[in-house]
């Protein structure tokens, strides 16, 4: 294998499949969005070059909603990194540390990442159903009936109800991730701690999380890349709406071009989309460098 690795010609005739896949699947269309962006055209016609008018579009007197509905993408992330994180990160520390059936509840807690996003935004939607729906029943039985409501027909609540259900599903698979680094965590350390005094709330904080720096970089990442580019979940339960309330970049983006036949204007917020993510997942590999 040694032998084979060090020969470059041999690595680069095992990369070429995989390279030439992601170069059709990711690299094409990235630069035929740039191109339709530059251009006004409806799907169908005969394309007219227009230059940056429709970023332009975008950044000034933009009237579809387009910048609300990149303000609820960030509440996305806000969401995910100041609470789905933490929780996945509370959750592999307790079951890192040997609790009884501790491979059963990892498998439980990983189980809504393996569900269709469909069937989970379905499951939701009955859950948040305003006559028969679960939470609704809960708080009307334990005497909260005032703060049931339509969850998703409220302007005022539909994107705070949406962010749930995504939070929910991924707690899993950032807890896997965290609970695997802990877990590669030489045992040794933590005995050395012992000995010194520590426990188990200085032991967490001062070696475990220091340690997972690398893993929380991914995580934050995933976490906050995902929420920027989210779109399934929300169009199954809400399609963006009511009244554009919880639409995103994605969704949008689908609308206007799907929908309303604007593909070069559809194609500018697609590629917004695609340079948020680069400068997010930067600011937060730089957050990490200089924290190191």
């Amino acid at each position: 294998m040694n032998r084979v690795l060090s020969n470059k010609k041999a690595v680069l005739i095992f990369l070429l499949p995989a390279s030439f896949l992601f170069f059709i699947i990711i690299v094409v269309p990235i630069f035929m969005s740039v191109f339709y962006s530059l251009t006004e055209w409806d799907g169908i016609g005969k394309q007219m070059f227009t230059g940056l008018d429709n970023y332009k579009k975008l950044f000034h007197n933009n009237g579809d909603g387009f910048w609300r509905a990149v303000k609820n993408s960030l509440i996305f992330a806000t969401g995910s990194v100041f609470i789905q994180l933490p929780i996945s990160l509370v959750l592999a520390l307790l079951l890192a540390r040997g609790v009884k059936g501790e491979r059963f509840y990892v498998r439980v807690y990983f189980i809504p990442v393996l569900i269709s996003t469909v069937v989970i935004g379905q499951l939701w939607l009955k859950i948040y159903n305003p006559q028969y729906g679960l939470l609704n029943a809960i708080l009307k039985s334990i005497g909260l009936g005032r703060f049931a409501g339509n969850w998703l027909g409220d302007t005022k609540k539909v994107i705070f109800a949406v962010i749930v259900p995504v939070l929910w599903q991924y707690i899993g698979y950032h807890m896997l991730l965290m609970y695997a680094s802990v877990r590669s965590i030489s045992e040794e350390v933590f005995e050395a701690a012992r000995i010194d005094g520590a426990n188990g709330i200085q032991m967490a904080f001062r070696i475990t999380i220091p340690l997972m720096k690398p893993i929380l970089k991914v995580c934050a990442t995933f976490a906050v890349v995902g929420s920027l580019k989210n779109f399934d979940l929300v169009y199954v339960m809400t399609g963006g709406g009511p009244a554009g309330a919880s639409q995103l970049p994605s969704t949008l983006m689908v609308e206007t071009i799907f929908s309303r036949n604007m593909y070069g204007y559809g194609s500018s917020m697609a590629i917004f989309i695609i340079l948020e993510c680069f400068i997010f997942a930067w600011l937060i590999r730089k957050a990490f460098r200089d924290n190191d």
